[in-house]
This record gives C-alpha cells, sequence and structure tokens, in this order.
C-alpha cells in the first residue's frame, strides 16, 4: 500500500470556509459554526483507510477530551462514495455514531473542501487559531498501523494545548500519512500530482 504524506500547506494560511451538513444531526456546518471557540481542528478521515482504523479511537477520545473545551473540532470525509462504497455517507454516519463521536462528521461530495484545504491524505489534519491561521498541520503521532506503538495524539495534542494556551506551536511538525484521498475520476488536484 503506497503512502500519501500531507502535503504540509503553508502555515499562517487563512482556514478557507465550506458549508456541509454534518450526517448525524443534519445540521449545516460552517467556519461560523466555531466562531466562539479558540481553536479549530479540521480533520480529513473516513471509515476504511487502515491509518484512519489505527487511530479512530483515539480520534474519538481527542474530541471527548477536549468536548468541554474552547476547541471546536470536525471530521469530513472526501473520498469518491461511488467508487469506494466504504466510505458512502450511511457508514461514515455508523462509523461517528459507533464511536460516539462529539464533533460533526461531514461528507464533502464536491472534494472541493479536501481541495481548498490541500487534504491528501487520510487522517490529514489542520489546526487554526483564534484568527483562523494555520498553526499545526501533521501527524496525529508517531504510532503506525503494525508498529505496536500506541496511539497517544501527542503531537496533535501538543499543538492543541499551545494553541489553547496562546502559546507557540512548535514548527517542527512532521506529516500526517496515511492512504490518498479516493478522488473522483479526473478530479484528482494539481498539488496532488507533486506528491
Amino acid at each position: 500500500m503506497a503512502l500519501t504524506p500531507s502535503t504540509m500547506l503553508a502555515l499562517g494560511t487563512r482556514a478557507p470556509d465550506f458549508s456541509l451538513l454534518s450526517l448525524v444531526t443534519g445540521e449545516p456546518v460552517t467556519l461560523a459554526t466555531f466562531e466562539k471557540k479558540k481553536a479549530l481542528l479540521v480533520m480529513f478521515i473516513c471509515c476504511h483507510c487502515p491509518y484512519v482504523v489505527h487511530v479512530r479511537e483515539g480520534l474519538a477520545r481527542l474530541g471527548q477530551d477536549y468536548r468541554d473545551k474552547d476547541l471546536g473540532i470536525m471530521a469530513i470525509s472526501s473520498n469518491d462514495a461511488e467508487h469506494y462504497p466504504d466510505d458512502a455517507p450511511a457508514k461514515l454516519k455508523k462509523m461517528a455514531l459507533n464511536l460516539k463521536f462529539t464533533f460533526p462528521m461531514c461528507y464533502d461530495e464536491s472534494q472541493e473542501v479536501a481541495k481548498a484545504y490541500t487534504a491528501a491524505c487520510t487522517p490529514d489534519f489542520f489546526l487554526f487559531d483564534r484568527g483562523r491561521k494555520l498553526v499545526y498541520r501533521g501527524q496525529m503521532d508517531d504510532s503506525r498501523p503494525g508498529s505496536g506503538m500506541p496511539v497517544t495524539g501527542k503531537d496533535l495534542r501538543a499543538a492543541i494545548e499551545a494553541a489553547l494556551s496562546d502559546k507557540p506551536v512548535s514548527r517542527e511538525q512532521r506529516p500526517s500519512v496515511g492512504c490518498n484521498i479516493k478522488w473522483k475520476p479526473g478530479n484528482e488536484p494539481d498539488y496532488y500530482a507533486r506528491l
């Protein structure tokens, strides 16, 4: 299985706006949904990727741990559900319910949100500060499927804690890696060819 790394979007990039629906509640989710939150974590995930399967319980724990904190969290799947039915909206909703996600799980059918964020892999993480400028993009932690290392989320959590404490986030950031986003035929973004 070929690994795809995060594009490592430039730090300081403003969070692109979006308009998606929560697969669980059916409510709209936009940047404005999180306007009162000090920081915002946008995660690109899916159901079938072994790298997401490896960390999904850690993602659920992250949601639980930060549920009452000043952090907005949302998850998006942009995979082509026609060619990858395991990532269809109904399966994403089931995953969110089974794992008791405390954050919206959304489906980016047009794949335009993934393109706007330069998402390349699952999982791919983007953390923005209060001004919605990018302060972290990288791995959750060093754990990988089959590595025997526990999923702690230490890298991502350290960035979140710094952002919530108004401290600088370390600029030493390692790319997230995982399965490539499953683009619809002919819809692959230009940046994807450079990875």
